[in-house]
């Protein structure tokens, strides 16, 4: 498990809290240390309140690969406490506004926690996928609720089981994105909408999130929490483990035999 406490990096100003993933020389990919990090942070501004709004940022050349694969398979998440749920868990109820910064590559849990956040600004430069069957899996974060709901069926079908990246005008186009601007920009667009957002009234803004979001929530739990059994299953077969197998051995994998 990666130690090294840069590579989440919080910091707290007028009212935003600014996570920032800091793993650029591992393409920003997500160990268990780092959603822990990510999950204190997310507690931590649930209860300050003074942090108003919360912006999650990458790189201007990645935002996440997505977990780091050696890290997943020495410990896989075993249950409800292990650190990618409590993250998970973390930005689905999170009752303040969330808001992300997104340029270059966003896989796997870097697209999937999107579908929780308020408000996404992505860079022309960003490519989201959601690779889960090319690994022997599926969907994780309520995706598979959250994706037909945004997309319509047919796109969600496209993302979800071919599993191929799409760029930020069709993200924008199916209401992932709020706007698309140069990757030097986005940061700064993401904190100019959180500094405005930090300047209106908080219960206004938890309650206008929480009635938006009513209707949906014990569903998107129910989902979390089945795609979540799935997920742990299918990890332990065959086909799991020759997609990781090939990943680690650089070679295409073969599922004719499963």
């Amino acid at each position: 498990m990666s130690q090294n406490p840069s590579d989440i990096l919080t910091h707290c100003e007028s009212g935003v809290m600014t996570i920032t993933l800091n793993r650029v020389d591992k393409k920003n990919s997500i160990t268990a240390a780092m959603y822990g990090a990510m999950a204190d942070a997310l507690v931590q501004a649930e209860a300050d309140p003074a942090m108003r709004a919360v912006v999650l940022q990458g790189h201007e050349t990645v935002f996440s690969a997505g977990n780091d694969i050696g890290d997943f398979l020495n410990q896989p998440p075993a249950t409800a406490e292990s650190p990618v749920y409590r993250f998970l868990h973390g930005i689905a109820g999170f009752s303040k506004p969330l808001i992300a910064a997104v340029c270059g590559p966003a896989v796997g849990v870097g697209t999937t926690m999107l579908f929780h956040c308020d408000l996404v600004y992505a860079g022309d430069n960003a490519a989201f996928s959601m690779p889960f069957v090319n690994l022997g899996l599926c969907p994780e974060a309520a995706s598979s609720l959250l994706v037909p709901q945004m997309f319509g069926y047919h796109r969600a079908a496209e993302a979800l089981l071919l599993g191929e990246p799409f760029f930020a005008e069709a993200a924008l186009e199916v209401g992932l994105v709020n706007r698309i601007v140069p990757p030097t920009e986005v940061n700064a667009v993401a904190q100019g909408a959180a500094r405005k957002l930090a300047l209106k009234p908080l219960s206004s803004l938890i309650e206008t999130k929480r009635l938006m979001k009513k209707g949906q929530a014990a569903q998107v739990a129910a989902q979390m929490a089945e795609e979540g059994a799935t997920f742990g299953r299918m990890l332990r077969e065959p086909a799991a483990r020759e997609a990781f197998g090939a990943f680690m051995e650089k070679r295409k994998p073969d599922f004719s035999r499963f």
